[in-house]
């Protein structure tokens, strides 16, 4: 086999990290991800198999080098017997993560890591129980929280709880979420709404913008930056040596510049942006008998029209028909 060639976008970053849908179902029905009711569920035939997902990865990892792999969904965790592909896809050597919500990690944490699982982020954009349930439309936080400790006592490093902060929502709870992860250990990581709600309610008044949250933080626990990477967070080290905390700027300073990641939707759309708003179908290409050969090519294609980055907030901008549970957090 020829030696995995890196694979370069247009404007010369490195794609080396693939985000895998498992599903479009979630057991939650948080606001700026999807509707409360009326969601087209995907029929299951037109799932990605197992088989068909790990194909598509080993195919990242042994012709472009592919380093990353992170589950996502809508929930990855209501995907029957997820702990298969886990092992599956751990077999390639790759860096195994997944974003969840948690509801059910108290249940499937320690077969997770038995499995291969390294890393998780879990959703929870408040503290407080019935703000909670206002949010995701379920009274789930126990649960949530049962979730968090469940991956911690499982061995899972790190582990990370995201926030998505809205103004006049939930944007109250930044120094309580800061607090919550300082004394579980865990780091957290503030998220600015992007406009992937089903429900169309996004709009720059409800952005709290990364800035702002780091001067809240630093206001009580002073902070200092951590030297940045690819990844999407920009870092901050709690001075008191009691951990970090994150801060993810889609919208208004997004580190689109240094992206190194793609997307196959639960239904093998392949995607190079989270914004994209074309896709190239690799589940018609595996289930047609295509070649290894061919569906790399596919994917060498699909990311030479990546763009520079994703144009929020101009007018240029086209915002994605799909949410983002449909694309794949």
């Amino acid at each position: 086999m020829t030696p995995a060639a890196p694979l370069i976008d247009p404007f010369g970053r490195t794609v080396r990290d693939l985000r895998v849908s498992v599903t479009d179902r979630c057991n939650l029905r948080c606001r700026y991800c999807m509707p409360a009711e009326g969601m087209n569920w995907l029929p299951r035939d037109d799932l990605l198999t197992f088989e068909e997902i790990t194909r598509v990865a080993r195919i990242c990892v042994e012709h472009f080098g592919f380093d990353g792999i992170r589950l996502t969904g809508g929930e990855p965790t209501v995907r029957a017997h997820l702990t298969v592909l886990v092992e599956m896809l751990a077999a390639l050597g790759v860096d195994l993560a997944m974003t969840t919500n948690g509801a059910t990690l108290r249940l499937l944490a320690d077969d997770l890591v038995r499995s291969g699982l390294r890393r998780v982020n879990i959703s929870c954009d408040s503290l407080r129980r019935e703000r909670f349930a206002e949010i995701t439309r379920r009274d789930a936080l126990a649960q949530v929280l049962d979730g968090i400790q469940a991956a911690l006592d499982a061995g899972l490093d790190p582990v990370k709880v995201n926030c998505v902060l809205m103004r006049g929502v939930n944007d109250d709870e930044i120094v309580d979420f800061a607090v919550f992860g300082r004394e579980r250990g865990v780091g957290v990581r503030f998220i600015e709404f992007m406009p992937l709600d089903a429900d169309g309610a996004w709009g720059p008044e409800v952005v709290v913008p990364a800035a702002e949250v780091v001067e809240r933080i630093d206001a009580v626990f002073p902070v200092e930056p951590v030297r940045r990477g690819a990844a999407p967070a920009s870092r901050f080290r709690y001075r008191d040596g009691r951990g970090e905390v994150g801060v993810i700027a889609s919208v208004t300073q997004p580190f689109c510049g240094s992206c190194d990641r793609v997307r196959l939707t639960a239904e093998g759309q392949f995607r190079n942006c989270l914004f994209a708003v074309a896709e190239t179908d690799l589940r018609a290409r595996l289930r047609s008998g295509a070649g290894d050969e061919e569906v790399a090519s596919a994917i060498a294609r699909d990311v030479a029209g990546k763009w520079a980055g994703h144009s929020i907030g101009q007018v240029t901008f086209i915002r994605p028909a799909r949410s983002m549970s449909q694309i794949g957090g």
